[in-house]
């Protein structure tokens, strides 16, 4: 799937790929950004950028979530040892 947006001031559309998450809110593929419109992102601490793609643990900060394939973090470490991890 793609995510058209519209420049107003330079009156030009730019496409950009979307990808459905496993868990958590969709991401925007941003690399042909300053391609197509010569314009970079400015997203200070990274809180809305993902910085790599993780097929195996899910992190939302704000809700206190960490899990490990599917797993929550605190229950692996409490009743599981590193080699069943």
């Amino acid at each position: 799937m793609a995510k058209l947006i519209y420049d107003q001031e330079n009156n030009q559309s730019l496409e950009l790929p979307v990808y459905e998450a496993t868990e958590g809110p969709s991401v925007i593929d941003i690399t042909s950004l300053y391609k197509q419109s010569g314009m970079f992102t400015y997203d200070p601490g990274f809180l809305s950028t993902a910085s790599c793609e993780s097929k195996i643990t899910f992190i939302d900060g704000d809700k206190g979530i960490l899990r490990y394939r599917g797993y929550d973090i605190a229950e692996l470490a409490e009743k599981s040892d590193f080699l069943e991890v």
